[in-house]
Order: C-alpha cells, then structure tokens, then sequence
C-alpha cells in the first residue's frame, strides 16, 4: 500500500511540481495534493469511520469523479462537509495500491496544472 514517500516519488517527475517540508506539492504554484489533518468537525461527521492518520487530499477532474471514487471504494475514500462543492477527494493513504496512487496523484496534477503544460505532458507521455 501507499506512503507519503510514494507520493512524493510519484510527484517529483511531474513537471513544475515543488513539494515544501509539510506534504503538500504544487504545481506551477497551485496545490495538488496534500496532507489535510482532520479538524474537530471533521472527526464528528465522520465519527468511527475517521482515520486514525491525517488523509491524503487530492484534487480530482471533477464532482463526477469525486463521486465515483467515493462510491466505488468508502473504505478507502471520503469526504467532509468543509470539501463540499469542491473537487478534492480524501484517502486513507495505508488502502491506496501503489499503482493507483499514481495515477490519482497524476489526474490531481492534471487537474491543476497549466493546460499548456498539461497538454505538453500528456503529449509527451504518449
């Protein structure tokens, strides 16, 4: 399963991407993924279903998406009320396959990158 260090693997060969000393990485600026402790608030929406460990957030295409994710694996995806309207998933990063990380840590970079850069990343990646 994946780890912060998969993330930060995963991230680093993208283009533009920074990452800072508290797991968030920003491409061209803009946050992509990151770890988003829970609140007070969050932990009482969630009640016995909160993670023990901070999540992982990430950026998605869209609510479709979002919605997807979150119905086809609860037990690894959520979301809080503080995320509605916005298309950013949380995941329990211990119940990611490693090979699923990578992909949802590219479609959160896709997602907000530059579309030049997006473009000449995906053509470059063909």
């Amino acid at each position: 399963m994946a780890s912060w260090e998969d993330v930060d693997r995963v991230a680093a060969v993208l283009p533009d991407t920074a990452a800072d000393g508290d797991r968030t990485w920003r491409v061209h600026g803009r946050t992509f993924v990151w770890e988003r402790p829970l609140r007070a608030k969050d932990r009482a929406e969630l009640g016995d279903a909160a993670p023990s460990e901070p999540p992982a957030a990430f950026y998605v295409a869209d609510e479709g998406e979002k919605e997807a994710l979150l119905g086809d694996e609860p037990g690894t995806f959520f979301t809080t009320s503080h995320f509605a309207g916005y298309a950013v998933v949380l995941a329990r990063l211990d119940r990611v396959p490693v090979p699923e990380l990578e992909e949802l840590v590219q479609d959160a970079w896709l997602a907000r990158a530059p579309k030049r850069l997006a473009a000449q990343y995906l053509e470059e990646s063909e």
